[in-house]
């Protein structure tokens, strides 16, 4: 663990409009009290050698949780794949570790799952599948792929599955975890949540 930790940076990803959300920052909303990028930072937190954020509004007070803070260096909010390469090109590391803002449950195995999902040798990303979906949105990115990145998205492409699959990337099972990776996509989804005390 000690050993693939050190080679590995996570990075909350919340440079989203949150149009589901009448355009409210989503990683500032709060859940039970605690912006919801605090939830996903503090859980990666003990499982990465360092750790960023992706931004693109309200930085100050992003910045406040002493870690960088990357704002997309491509106009008009392309979406979670512009953060990406903001930060793979900013910071340097051998591994990223994505997760976007809104997965407050993610659990503290993640890491360790996703490291042994990568094979021997190492393929250049996987991402999570909670054993019914998909959630490409939470993956681990070898630093080379920022290249390819780069082209597919001064393409004009947008789709974080079709990129992943393109290099070679694959999807890890989690079993029994739908609750891990649910995402609070909108106001009533966080009243649920909050009524609930998850």
């Amino acid at each position: 663990m000690v050993q693939q930790r050190a080679k590995i940076t996570g990075v909350v990803l919340a440079g989203g409009q949150g149009s589901r959300m009448g355009g409210e920052d989503k990683g500032l909303v709060l859940l039970n009290g605690i912006a919801l990028f605090q939830y996903v930072l503090e859980t990666l937190r003990p499982q990465v050698s360092q750790l960023a954020i992706s931004a693109n509004r309200h930085i100050d007070i992003y910045q406040q949780a002493g870690v960088p803070v990357i704002a997309d260096s491509l106009p008009d909010y392309p979406g979670p794949l512009a953060g990406m390469l903001a930060v793979m090109e900013a910071i340097k590391s051998e591994w990223f570790l994505f997760v976007p803002c809104d997965t407050p449950n993610i659990p503290s195995h993640l890491v360790s799952s996703l490291w042994d999902g990568l094979g021997n040798p190492a393929i250049a990303a996987v991402w999570v599948n909670d054993s019914e979906r998909d959630h490409p949105g939470i993956a681990l990115v070898h630093h080379s792929a920022r290249v390819a990145l780069r082209a597919y998205l001064f393409a004009g492409e947008r789709r974080v599955m079709q990129f992943l699959r393109s290099i070679g990337g694959k999807a890890v099972i989690f079993d029994n975890s739908l609750t891990d990776f649910a995402n609070i996509n909108t106001f009533d989804e966080l009243s649920n949540w909050q009524e609930s005390g998850q």
